[in-house]
């Protein structure tokens, strides 16, 4: 990203599936981190979390279209949030099993968590960006923030600064990564 002016506090960055569009209360907060104090010019970083937890999913959102979101702030303040849809569908090979069942059927067939595949449009992302005052922000909560960190894994997601947000689902490689 391109930081217009040295800034001298941290930028907290959060990453949240949304669990549900019904409510918030399913939405996830898979990695939150601060960066800083952030110089004046082009900055890069990797972002990295892990998949979200599908048992704190609602069984009638564990398929079908949802949002993963990418937040920053500073100093408490919100002032981008980019949007990637995410689909979440059964592999070819099983939708013959699957295609016609209701919800009801699902939760009685119990389809495997691992067979469901999340694809992420990572190539048309939805940013909004918000004013905030930069030189005169008061610190919202300064001392509540914390910093706590997911760990990795291959089933996870990937957020890559390069300066263009990229966004790697769980089925690309991390060779896919780099171009």
């Amino acid at each position: 990203f391109d930081c217009q002016e040295d800034l001298p506090y941290d930028l907290e960055w959060r990453v949240i599936y949304v669990g549900s569009p019904e409510s918030n209360e399913y939405d996830q907060v898979l990695d939150e981190v601060m960066v800083g104090p952030v110089p004046f010019g082009m900055n890069k970083f990797v972002l990295q979390a892990d998949a979200p937890d599908p048992n704190k999913i609602p069984i009638e959102s564990l398929l079908g279209v949802t949002v993963v979101l990418i937040t920053c702030s500073y100093r408490g303040n919100e002032f981008v949030r980019i949007g990637y849809y995410v689909n979440n569908e059964i592999p070819e090979s099983d939708e013959d099993n699957y295609e016609n069942m209701d919800i009801e059927a699902i939760q009685q067939q119990q389809i495997p968590l691992e067979r469901i595949i999340r694809t992420t449009l990572a190539d048309k992302p939805r940013v909004t960006r918000f004013n905030i005052p930069w030189a005169s922000t008061p610190a919202i909560g300064d001392d509540e923030m914390l910093l706590s960190t997911v760990p990795s894994s291959k089933d996870g997601f990937v957020i890559h600064h390069d300066p263009f947000v990229r966004m790697v689902s769980p089925i690309d490689s991390m060779e896919n990564l780099n171009n």
